[in-house]
């Protein structure tokens, strides 16, 4: 119930205005952003890939309505990268990319996005980075495989997002095996309806269990992007019992979550990624941690009781 309300309001600009009056969600927020300039992002880069880390960084913003907004995402996307770049930071990074931010929601949409990311696969291309397509809510889900299919003709490390509370994921899984993708795999953090989704825990994390076993044995990447210790366990069985070495698949972790965690893979061998979002629109974002997980609730709550 919790998690709808706050699901819900991210998507509301009054419960924005209300939260980002609070004088302390700067510094809550900072423990999942870590800033709003590239030079943030730049920065909280270089310090987790010098513990062992890699990166996956996302210029926040979505739902893009204007040709303006969309080229300026491109841009900020293609000026992070030379930022990186200049850092000796580019190297086996990746960046995020919300193909609404880059005009999907406009008429011809899916030309304009496609385009637009392009532009700045082929900036990452020559840096030695890679390009993940983020997936949002149940309705662009088609449009982003296909732009990812379109895309990987040229550059075939470009990477999609499944989610395991949609009941499609299975399908999708079968159809992308033998592309070879990079298939980021996470549960979900969009509000969905019943018609598509799973809404219960129990489903979502089974049906979770399920895709890892599938991804393990196809001949995708497998990023697991997870904060469960046991679905890690999982994945690391699965690795091994496919064949699968730790240079064909890795785990991924949401910036500020559970670095704990993090330091336990990077400790094992295995190759961790932590997604590092950076801007100033960054309340969506926030509101979907939330809503993930009841512990950042109440660190948001202490946080604004001691205010």
């Amino acid at each position: 119930m919790l998690s709808q309300t706050l699901n819900r309001a991210s998507r509301s600009t009054r419960a924005r205005r209300a939260v980002e009056s609070f004088p302390v969600t700067r510094k809550v927020v900072d423990r999942f952003v870590p800033g709003e300039t590239t030079a943030d992002a730049v920065e909280a880069s270089a310090a987790l890939i010098a513990t062992g880390r890699s990166v996956t960084i996302d210029v926040l913003g979505e739902d893009v309505l204007d040709i303006g907004g969309a080229r300026a995402t491109r841009d900020a996307y293609r000026a992070l990268l030379v930022a990186l770049a200049e850092a000796g930071c580019a190297d086996g990074a990746d960046v995020s990319l919300k193909l609404s931010a880059l005009g999907q929601a406009l008429p011809d949409g899916t030309t304009i996005a496609t385009d637009h990311a392009a532009e700045i696969c082929d900036a990452a291309a020559g840096l030695g980075c890679t390009v993940t397509l983020d997936m949002e809510d149940h309705t662009t889900v088609d449009s982003t495989l296909a732009i990812g299919a379109d895309l990987r003709a040229s550059y075939p490390w470009i990477g999609n997002v499944l989610q395991t509370n949609l009941r499609r994921t299975p399908g999708d899984i079968a159809s992308l095996d033998g592309t070879g993708a990079r298939i980021r795999l996470v549960k979900g953090a969009y509000r969905e309806p019943a018609t598509v989704a799973l809404l219960r825990k129990d489903d979502v994390d089974r049906a979770y269990e399920a895709a890892i076993d599938a991804l393990m044995t196809s001949d995708c990447y497998p990023m697991i992007a997870t904060h469960d210790p046991a679905m890690l366990d999982r994945a690391i069985e699965k690795a091994v019992a496919a064949g699968r070495g730790d240079d064909r698949w890795e785990a991924q972790m949401l910036y500020g979550v559970r670095p704990d965690l993090e330091q336990r893979m990077v400790d094992g061998g295995h190759r961790m990624r932590v997604y590092l979002p950076f801007g100033t629109d960054w309340y969506g974002y926030f509101m979907r941690r939330l809503a993930e997980r009841p512990a950042n609730v109440a660190f948001f709550l202490r946080a604004l009781a001691h205010r």
